[in-house]
Order: C-alpha cells, then structure tokens, then sequence
C-alpha cells in the first residue's frame, strides 16, 4: 500500500468511526442460536397479585402495605415500592385502618384473624390454586385424616398451608426419603397435599412411594401442581436437550424457578443456572456455545427476559426460535373489593 493510500485510509477511520465500528463489531460477533420456551413467565396467579397491589394504590392512594413479598421477584418488588406500595414482615408494621395485602403465596389462617383483631382492612391476593390446596387441607382435616404436605420447608406457601390446621394434624416431608420414613400414628387414615410449585417428576416418584407405603392414602380430587408450573417445566423439556447451556430467568427465593433449572439439568442440558437480571449473568462463560435456551420462572416479568435478550444480541449474532408447548389463556378475578375500582 502507498503513503497516500495509507493516509487515506487512516483519514476515513478517523473521519467516520461511527459508521466503522457496527460493522466491524457484527463481524466479530459470535453466532448463537436462543430457543426461547413458551409458555414462561407471568402466571395467572401473580398477575392477579400484582393487579391487586397496583389497582389497592389507585383506590386507596399510597401507602399501601403488603405483608411480605407479592411476588417472588425483586424487580416487581422494587416497581410496586416506586408506586407506594410499602412492605412489611409483619402485620404490627401496618399503621391501624390502613389497607395491608396477602401476598400470592397464602397465609395461616391466624393472619386475617390478627388483621380483624387490629382493625385493619385487608385484600387477599392468595392465588386460588394455592386457596385450593388450603380447601383440600380442611375436607381431609374434617374427615378425621392425618394430612402429609409435599413442600419445601420454610417456603411461605408451606407455612400458610400448613397454618390451615391444628400444628399436629400436619406432617410436611420434602423428599423421597421423608416418604420411605415417614411413622403416622394412623397409616390407614391418611392423606396427601402439595405445594403448587414443585418439579412434577419428583412429586411424582415420592407419591408413588406413599401410595406403595400407603395403599388407602386420600389424593386430592386434583393434581396440586399449578397449570403455570406444569406448562413451564414442560416447556423447558421441550428444548433441554437441545441446549448447550439454559437460563432461567427468575428469583433465587423462588421455588417455581428454582425447580425450571432442575427440570433442565435432568432432562439433558448440560449446564442451566438461575438469574435475576442480564447483569448477572457471566457472558464469558457462554462462548463457545451454540445453542442457548431461555425461560423464566412464573413471577420474572417479560420485560426482564427481553433485556437479557438484548444483552445476548449486543454480545453474539443471534437467531432467536421461539418453541411453543402450549397456549395459555387463564385469567383469575380480582378481590371483591377491586372488581369496581376504577383503572
């Protein structure tokens, strides 16, 4: 090449670095492809919740309190704080006659005593399947049975399910050993619950092992497990195998999502991990990869799988292919007190 050629040159790349650097940046891209799973995200339930929360704050105005986390997911955490709603551990944190809201996860039946003790004014955003579950735990507990609770121990819908009943009309077991072990006082009176986000092939195998323990144990007149975990885990079988590596987008205190990147792992991907935020991920790990799979759990808003989407087409050439499993249309209403509020 010449001098005047090279000046030239060196000239352009001062003159125009703009129009250079995309160009040069999308050649140097590596290509990935993302298996997006269908169905993800929000469910019936914490829509509901939110909804909840969001219209309480347009009829009452701010503050209005929330016993614990709506949902389980920061960022919806964090958008309701910045629109006044106010959350609390417990219910001595609400100032009298103010409006408090149940979280999505249920309470024990001592929470809306206590609220009705102290004068406050309360909306239940309970999810009706998880109230479902709570229905099922008084019919056995009528009945005469001992219920066994499949859960995870400590989990906010564990403990309002189990706050139902008397403390001993309960045993909750977590795993397949729990069910080898477990000594009811009555083997012949039983019956079994579940909490609503768990893996489907695991609740399965320890109520196999019940029922086998257990011949006359009672079943609930139907599955537990929620539609939104159901679809969500078999969506993500759906493209498991198919991925090099598979994120799921969703909080680490929540169980649904904690329980998507089990079902990954176990049915052929062979690294997944949980993130809250694209932040979080470790984009150095991902080169190399050519197929990555993506969903979220049933309380991570679409708008944060659309920003870990946007990261991956600023780092990688992407050819996006959504897999869809299954149509989702269910919609719960409000509590009474909201149906008429104004939007």
């Amino acid at each position: 090449m010449g001098h005047l050629e090279s000046l030239f040159l060196m000239q352009m790349c001062r003159y125009d670095k703009s129009m250079r650097s995309p160009y040069l940046t999308t050649m140097k891209k590596p290509p990935i492809t993302i298996l997006l799973a269908s169905p993800r995200g929000f469910c019936a339930g914490v829509d509901r919740a939110i909804q909840t929360v969001e219209k309480s704050l347009k009829r009452f105005g701010a503050p209005v309190y929330v016993r614990h986390e709506i949902v389980h997911n920061r960022y919806v955490v964090e958008s309701l704080e910045e629109q006044g709603a106010v959350f609390v551990d417990d219910l001595d944190e609400v100032p009298k006659g103010a409006p408090v809201i149940f979280s999505a996860h249920g309470v024990p039946k001592s929470v809306p005593i206590e609220a009705k003790k102290r004068n406050l004014f309360y909306l239940d955003a309970t999810c009706p399947l998880v109230s479902k579950v709570h229905r099922d735990a008084e019919r056995h507990y009528e009945a005469g049975r001992h219920v066994i609770l499949i859960g995870h121990a400590g989990h906010p819908e564990v403990i309002g399910t189990m706050g139902q009943l008397p403390h001993e009309s309960t045993t909750l077991i977590e795993t397949a050993l729990d069910a080898q072990n477990i000594t009811p006082d009555d083997p012949h009176n039983l019956a079994y619950i579940t909490q609503t986000t768990l893996s489907l092939d695991e609740t399965s195998f320890i109520i196999s092992i019940l029922k086998k323990r257990f011949p006359n144990i009672h079943a609930p007149h139907k599955q537990d497990i929620c539609y939104a975990t159901t679809n969500r885990q078999e969506a993500v079988k759906a493209i498991a195998s198919r991925c090099d590596f598979l994120i799921i987008i969703g909080a680490p205190n929540s169980s649904n999502s904690l329980r998507l990147v089990e079902v990954a792992v176990a049915n052929g991907c062979p690294q997944a991990t949980l993130t809250e935020r694209a932040d979080d991920i470790d984009w150095k790990s991902l080169r190399g990869n050519q197929t990555i799979g993506i969903s979220a759990g049933a309380s991570a808003p679409e708008t944060l799988v659309d920003e870990v989407i946007s990261e991956f087409k600023k780092k990688f050439h992407v050819i996006l292919k959504p897999v869809f499993t299954r149509h989702e249309d269910i919609s719960f209403k409000l509590p009474n007190a909201l149906i008429h509020a104004s939007d």
